[in-house]
């Protein structure tokens, strides 16, 4: 039973207080809990079916929804978890490793907060260093070669900003990534699970389907962080933080429409905080149905697509300019190329 409340969920908390008044006395009350459930389902809807934007933020951070691990044990079977880069440590804010989807052999990884102020420390409060990135692509690695499906569960404030992840290559780690996720031979599905945040989200968002649900966010940075930037008014400090998570359209919605993702994923009645079990049971028939999919494609065609896919992205608004060849897609010419025309960088190996 939901725990922590947000502002706009006072009615809903009132109801849930009163159910759990009354469970303890369940004979004498079943009508009226019964009662009190329908009515707290309706309740749920009509609030989140009008959330705003910052609200959309707020349920995404909510500290009572399922993290990566929360899916891994409710969807997936036999997961053996898998530690270390081999280069310099572990990264307990990534975590991956072999499992089983439906009957399906897969390599899963996703990025992992924290329950409890102990757990936050340890997981860094799911901002992943240079070694969780390498570790995610060590994985890839390892999935490629045994030709098994990668599923991604997305879910970071963004990559770790320390001195020292920087010393240790923080953007090389994230680059190398977005390079060689993009080669991958085997199917690849991400999930965006909760916060999406910029580049820290992007080192494991390569794939062939994005998924994101319903409510969860994704952005180039946080909308305190933007806000911050453009009004540096700290008197309107809240209403600008509104205003930003509005205009940047981060909320899966606006994706959907901008071409960023290619679906949302449900949620249960009053977000996946509301019901781990039914949110997982939600997210788990998209993933399902997403590899058995790509599974059909060939490596080249999956490759070909997912180049193009990513290649498209940034051109809202762009239609219209001018251009000597309008939605051309293909790779950029490598200036030092010889006269044979070789081009740059493709999604295939090389060769």
């Amino acid at each position: 039973m939901q725990r922590e409340f947000l502002d706009f969920e006072a009615d809903i908390q009132a109801i849930v207080q009163r159910i759990e008044a009354l469970t303890g006395y369940p004979d004498g009350h079943r009508a009226e809990i019964a009662g009190l459930e329908r009515e707290l389902l309706r309740r749920r809807q009509r609030t989140y079916a009008g959330l705003t934007p910052w609200q959309r933020v707020r349920v995404a951070r909510h500290p009572e929804r399922p993290y990566s691990l929360d899916y891994v044990a409710r969807i997936f079977t036999g997961f053996t978890e898998i530690h270390g880069d081999r280069r310099y440590a572990d990264d307990p804010a990534v975590i991956g490793g072999p499992a089983w989807l439906a009957g399906q052999p897969v390599m899963v990884i996703g990025q992992q907060k924290g329950r409890d102020t102990a757990e936050r420390i340890h997981r860094n409060y799911g901002m992943p260093r240079p070694e969780g990135y390498r570790k995610a692509l060590r994985l890839m690695k390892m999935a490629e070669k045994f030709g098994r499906p990668i599923i991604t569960l997305v879910d970071t404030p963004g990559a770790f900003p320390g001195i020292e992840a920087e010393e240790r290559g923080q953007a090389e780690a994230i680059a190398c990534n977005l390079r060689e996720m993009a080669r991958l031979e085997v199917p690849v599905v991400v999930a965006i699970i909760g916060e999406g945040g910029s580049g820290g989200a992007l080192g494991i968002a390569v794939g062939d389907r994005v998924l994101m649900l319903e409510n969860a966010i994704y952005s180039v940075i946080s909308p305190e962080g933007c806000a911050a930037i453009l009004w540096k008014d700290p008197e309107r400090a809240y209403a600008a933080t509104e205003e930003a998570a509005a205009r940047m359209r981060i909320t899966a919605p606006e994706h959907l429409r901008n071409g960023l993702i290619d679906e949302i994923v449900p949620e249960p009645a009053g977000g996946a905080h509301a019901d781990h079990d039914a949110a997982a049971a939600l997210l788990g028939e998209k993933l399902r149905l997403a590899v058995r999919a790509l599974s059909e494609l060939s490596a080249s065609d999956r490759r070909e697509a997912r180049y193009r896919k990513f290649r498209s992205m940034g051109n809202v608004g762009l239609e219209d300019a001018p251009s000597s060849t309008p939605g051309d897609l293909s790779p950029p010419t490598d200036k030092g190329a010889g006269p044979s025309g070789s081009t740059g960088f493709r999604p295939a190996h090389a060769g």
